[in-house]
């Protein structure tokens, strides 16, 4: 019975610790639900066990195929209704991103920033809000515009929420990014929230990665130096 009372205190102190890290670390959050809160103080643990045993951590590369269907002829209706033409967008390397606000790799939106201002005028950060994995993303869209803003000081473009799985109402910028007959060559759908598609110069899909794949991480870093060359 001592034994039984002596785990259950060491329960409660560990439960009550947690509940006060996860105050500390959102201390600045807003409009934040305790589940997200969570998510967010547990995602450097959570990217570690997702590095330990491989999860979501896998990438696709293009070494020469080009897309048979430009990728400057895309549109996307952003979060504020403005229409994003793609053809706007020459010159410019483009990450693509499906996202969520309720998901593990939500603490993403942040290296999303970072690595949007990082790069300065040579990257775009595209952001597309989706309902598609375990229903993760259930706010409007004036919600998320307002979670992005306010919790990770989003500044890139977010599309208005789409479906981003292959589907009939899969968003035309996904059917380009899925399809090997618009892209030249990559079939891979999001393996989860916040799973990435990287366009170059050139409009040219050059690299897929997985959502365990940071933004700010080697991967990506390295395939951003590689579309210098």
């Amino acid at each position: 019975m001592k034994k039984l009372k002596r785990i259950l205190f060491v329960c409660l102190l560990f439960t009550l610790a947690f509940a006060v890290y996860v105050e500390i670390i959102n201390r600045n959050a807003v409009h934040m639900t305790y589940r997200q809160k969570v998510l967010k103080a547990v995602y450097p643990a959570w990217m570690w066990f997702t590095r330990l045993t491989g999860k979501n951590s896998g990438k696709l590369a293009n070494k020469d195929k080009l897309p048979p269907v430009s990728f400057y002829s895309l549109k996307a209706v952003l979060n504020n209704g403005d229409t994003l033409d793609f053809e706007s967008l020459k010159g410019k390397k483009v990450l693509l991103v499906n996202t969520a606000s309720d998901c593990g790799y939500t603490q993403q939106y942040e290296d999303l920033q970072q690595l949007y201002i990082e790069q300065g005028n040579t990257l775009l950060v595209i952001a597309f809000p989706a309902n598609d994995f375990k229903e993760q993303e259930k706010g409007t869209d004036a919600e998320i515009a307002d979670f992005c803003k306010k919790n990770y000081g989003v500044s890139f473009p977010l599309v208005q929420k789409s479906v981003v799985i292959r589907s009939a109402g899969q968003h035309p910028v996904f059917q380009w990014l899925t399809d090997p007959a618009k892209n030249g060559w990559n079939s891979k759908q999001p393996a989860w929230n916040f799973s990435k598609y990287l366009v170059n110069e050139k409009g040219v899909l050059t690299h897929y990665f997985d959502p365990s794949l940071s933004p700010t991480g080697e991967a990506v870093q390295q395939a951003l130096r590689e579309n210098k060359k």
